[in-house]
């Protein structure tokens, strides 16, 4: 009967499963995978409430069972219930590690409680598993600039003139082309926090496009005064000092 439940399920007929199912449980057969099926039942007609009582019943009789845990994630998440639904996944992905579908729904649940931190551990977890998968490495990345948004986002609160603030608008001001901007910003920074790395060394590629090489040379052995051995900053210094003998 449970077999044929399964059938009429995969088939679509959802009422003929649900009977099957309900006869299997009122002739014996209470286990956790029978009360799983027809929590998924309940689901597939969107009727969370009756599917999450199912699956809580599958857990009871089984906790170490990570299925109904990551179906009920998915209701609960369906439900707006954000924290219910990240206890049962973060459990199910400690059930099981290697299941892409527990940790696909708790990024979910990580996303819909602002838990950008936690998206991007499950998508490196999850380009562990398939390291070949483009889908993947495109959601870390995405996850990554996020995280960073958030950070930028979290310092502006914490202390608005602070020197990565400025250091973040100076990068902005430079990818849209805007060097005068970009340099004010830089130099902000660098009065702020006079020890701060890449600085100058970012002034110094300002200036250099500008056409202003001393100006340049000056900001490169500022930050290799704070970073000595700065691969970077080396190779720029000995390039504009061979430019400069050459001008001489």
């Amino acid at each position: 009967m449970f077999s044929q439940g399964v059938e009429a399920q995969k088939a679509g007929r959802l009422e003929d499963a649900e009977k099957a199912f309900r006869e299997v449980l009122a002739r014996g057969g209470n286990v956790s995978f029978v009360h799983n099926n027809l929590g998924i039942v309940y689901q597939m007609r969107r009727e969370h409430e009756k599917a999450i009582a199912q699956f809580r019943e599958a857990i009871r009789l089984q906790p170490d069972y990570a299925a109904p845990r990551i179906l009920a994630g998915a209701s609960l998440l369906a439900l707006g219930k954000v924290d219910e639904a990240t206890v049962q996944l973060e459990r199910a992905v400690k059930l099981q590690p290697k299941e892409p579908l527990a940790r696909q729904q708790l990024v979910r649940a990580y996303e819909n409680s602002g838990n950008f931190r936690g998206v991007v551990d499950q998508y490196r977890a999850l380009v562990e598993l398939a390291p070949a998968n483009p889908e993947y490495v495109y959601q870390l990345g995405k996850a990554y600039l996020e995280f960073a948004s958030w950070c930028h986002r979290e310092i502006g609160k914490q202390s608005p003139d602070s020197a990565r603030i400025h250091q973040t608008v100076a990068e902005k001001f430079r990818i849209e082309g805007h060097a005068d901007l970009a340099a004010r910003a830089y130099q902000r920074a660098a009065e702020l926090d006079p020890t701060l790395p890449e600085i100058h060394f970012s002034l110094a590629l300002i200036y250099l496009e500008q056409g202003k090489p001393t100006e340049a040379l000056q900001e490169v052995e500022k930050e290799l005064a704070l970073v000595p051995y700065s691969a970077a900053a080396l190779s720029l210094r000995e390039k504009l000092r061979a430019e400069g003998q050459l001008r001489q």
